[in-house]
């Protein structure tokens, strides 16, 4: 039922591209859900009392999305990658906007061995996290993605390693080396800031 669910999408996704409108709205309901979840990755990780809430983050990343006539989607795992792209950006966004500290001021130290529950923690700070990937961009930018699309766009291994065009062995490397730097960057920035 996946799989056939998978390729469903796929084949909504192409024929969207194609300019059948129709498709759009048939692929409305089957990626709703899924969109969701990664919204909620992604503001598990604000403040509480955030102005912006779930529903929201879905529904701007969404308008992006009918916006985004130039992407020509590959597949599902293509989707939830630019869809989790574009989520991360928009709350970036909105961080940056309203002045929110950067660098990892005020973050907890949080083990990156515990990437599935950092999302949960209320004061983790999306500024210095995106900074700390943009960085890792900088210098290795599959690694980058690796955590973008694991991470935040909650793909799993096998769909990362499809998206990237790499095996999955590659994938669970860059996903522990990308971890460990990570790690190690939040942490150099924190102490900047406590200095």
């Amino acid at each position: 039922m996946e799989s056939s669910s998978n390729h469903e999408v796929t084949l909504l996704l192409k024929a969207w591209k194609g300019g059948d409108s129709q498709a759009l709205e048939k692929l409305t309901p089957l990626v709703y859900r899924q969109l969701h979840q990664i919204a909620q990755r992604y503001m598990g990780g604000e403040r509480s009392g955030h102005t912006l809430q779930t529903t929201a983050l879905v529904n701007e990343a969404y308008l992006r999305l009918v916006d985004c006539t130039q992407v020509n989607w590959q597949d599902r795992a293509h989707f939830f990658a630019v869809s989790a792209n574009l989520m991360r950006r928009i709350l970036i966004d909105f961080a940056r906007s309203r002045g929110y500290l950067k660098r990892g001021a005020a973050v907890p130290h949080i083990p990156l061995e515990e990437a599935p529950s950092v999302c949960n923690e209320a004061d983790l700070n999306l500024v210095a996290l995106d900074d700390a990937l943009n960085t890792l961009a900088t210098v290795d930018e599959r690694k980058s993605k690796v955590v973008e699309l694991k991470f935040f766009g909650g793909l799993s291994v096998e769909e990362t390693a499809e998206v990237l065009h790499v095996s999955s062995d590659t994938v669970i490397r860059d996903w522990r080396l990308a971890k460990m730097w990570l790690l190690r960057e939040l942490n150099s920035g924190r102490a900047s800031h406590e200095a």
